[in-house]
């Protein structure tokens, strides 16, 4: 029955979740814009005195790998890294999309399309089946009205996450599509996803791993003091 902490940093949303043998036993979260310095550490405190255990009798750290902020990502790696560096444990890595699909419970004529805002006019996006299966490439893409037309001719569509605002104007009119503006990754979502690749051993290298940035980063312009 393995206690595995999972760490979800790669939007606004900065949470923490405590699960056994894959189900959430405590969890703490906050959406406040990237205020994931100041709270991941005190999230885990939480939520290990809540489940009443220690961090000695955690066998293995989750983290949400990306795609998503770059800064965020990089807090909840390091934080996860440094974990388990301490406590000799292995590191899971859960592709943020991926969690964010195992969110939603969708009817059998629907898909499901987590979108990341990715800055600018892009999201990070893939689509997923009911059964939570990606049926999609992942991919930073500029959506237009056409994007979908393959997967909107047999079933629904919902588009779900920060990057779906961009969506809004685009598909107002159309009756196959639902948006979800308000829906967030959470450490929750990725329980299952963590307890299935614990039981296979699937382990990262805690000393190579990097986030899965999907896009080469661009850095803005340097602010000059006036």
């Amino acid at each position: 029955m393995p206690l595995i902490l999972s760490l979800e940093t790669a939007t606004t949303n900065c949470s923490v979740a405590l699960a056994s043998d894959g189900k959430v036993v405590a969890s703490r979260s906050i959406n406040s814009g990237y205020s994931h310095s100041e709270k991941i550490n005190v999230f885990i405190e939480e939520v290990i005195a809540q489940a009443g255990v220690t961090l000695k009798d955690l066998q293995a750290v989750a983290v949400s790998s990306g795609p998503g902020s770059y800064t965020g990502l990089r807090i909840g790696i390091s934080t996860a890294k440094g974990l388990c560096y301490a406590l000799d444990i292995p590191l899971i890595a859960v592709n943020t999309l991926d969690a964010m699909a195992q969110g939603f419970n969708a009817r059998k004529d629907e898909l499901i399309v987590p979108m990341i805002d990715a800055r600018r006019m892009e999201v990070y996006s893939a689509v997923y089946d009911s059964e939570k299966k990606r049926v999609s490439e992942i991919e930073a893409i500029v959506v237009d009205n056409q994007y979908y037309s393959n997967f909107r001719s047999e079933k629904k569509l919902v588009l779900a996450g920060d990057g779906a605002d961009k969506c809004q104007a685009l598909f107002q009119n159309e009756s196959s599509i639902i948006i979800q503006t308000s829906f967030v990754p959470q450490a929750e979502f990725m329980a299952e996803l963590a307890e299935q690749k614990f039981l296979n051993s699937d382990f990262e290298n805690v000393a190579l791993f990097e986030p899965f940035y999907l896009k080469d980063f661009v850095a803005g312009p340097k602010r000059t003091n006036s």
